[in-house]
C-alpha cells in the first residue's frame, strides 16, 4: 500500500479568508495593529501558538495568548456560519485515490482536531481518509511527528508515502520524516519557497498531482 498525506489550508480547502480576518480579530481584542494578510499566510501551517509567536515576538506571552483566544473565538464563529470551501477538483480527486485498492489517504494538519473535524463533515469527506493528524496532538509543523504518526497507523513504511503540502513547513516536515514531497503552486507560500524547502516535484493542479503520484509509484490510472 502506499499513502498520500494531505496538508489541508491551502492544499485542499481556500481557507485564507477565515483565517486572515480572525487573525486581525484576535490582534484587535489584545489591543493591538492586525498583520498584513501575506504575512498572516505566511504562517499557516504551524499550529497557533507559534504562529502568533512569530507575528508577534515583541508581545509577552501574556498579549500573545489573548490574541491566540481571540482567533479562536472569531475562527469558531466563521467557521460556524460556513466553513471555508474545498479548492476546484479537490474532492474529486481525493474521492478517485480513496477508492483504489493500492492507496490509502491521511491528513496531516496545523489545524485543531475540533476545526478538521467541521470540514470533513461539511463537506462530505467522512471515511477518505484512513488517519487524521492535527495540532492538538504533535509539535508543530514543521517536526515531522504528525507524518510518522500517519505511517504508523497506515501501516506503510516511509519509503511508500508522500507529503503534498503548500508550505515550506510542509516540505520540510516530509524531508524530516524520510518521505517523498510534492508541493503544490495553488497554495499560500511562493512556490521557490517550497523548492527552496526542497520539494521533491511540484505540481500545477490537481490532475497535475493525480499524474504526479501515479508516476511517483509507477501505477496505472
Amino acid at each position: 500500500m502506499k499513502l498520500a498525506i494531505f496538508d489541508v489550508d491551502g492544499t485542499i480547502s481556500d481557507s485564507q479568508n477565515h483565517i486572515t480576518h480572525a487573525m486581525t480579530i484576535g490582534f484587535e481584542a489584545a489591543g493591538l495593529p492586525a498583520p498584513s494578510a501575506s504575512a498572516v499566510l505566511q504562517i499557516v501551517g504551524l499550529s497557533l501558538p507559534l504562529a502568533v509567536a512569530r507575528l508577534a515576538p515583541e508581545h509577552d506571552a501574556e498579549t500573545q495568548a489573548r490574541i491566540v483566544e481571540g482567533y479562536k473565538q472569531s475562527y469558531k464563529t466563521a467557521r460556524a456560519a460556513s466553513p471555508a470551501p474545498l479548492y476546484p477538483g479537490a474532492e474529486a480527486l481525493l474521492r478517485k485515490l480513496a477508492a483504489r485498492d493500492d492507496m490509502l489517504l491521511a491528513v496531516a494538519t496545523g489545524k485543531s482536531r475540533r476545526g478538521l473535524r467541521a470540514l470533513i463533515e461539511y463537506h462530505g469527506l467522512e471515511g477518505l481518509f484512513v488517519s487524521q493528524q492535527t495540532a492538538d496532538d504533535h509539535p508543530s509543523k514543521p517536526h515531522p511527528s504528525m507524518i510518522g504518526a500517519a505511517l504508523s497507523e497506515a501501516g506503510v513504511d516511509a519509503r511508500d508515502a508522500v507529503m503534498i503540502g503548500d508550505t515550506s513547513f510542509d516540505i520540510e516536515m516530509g524531508r524530516g520524516a524520510g518521505v517523498a514531497t510534492i508541493g503544490v503552486r495553488w497554495g499560500y507560500h511562493a512556490p521557490h519557497l517550497l523548492e527552496a524547502a526542497g520539494a521533491h516535484q511540484m505540481v500545477d493542479d490537481f490532475d497535475g498531482l493525480e499524474t504526479t503520484l501515479l508516476d511517483l509509484w509507477e501505477m496505472s490510472a
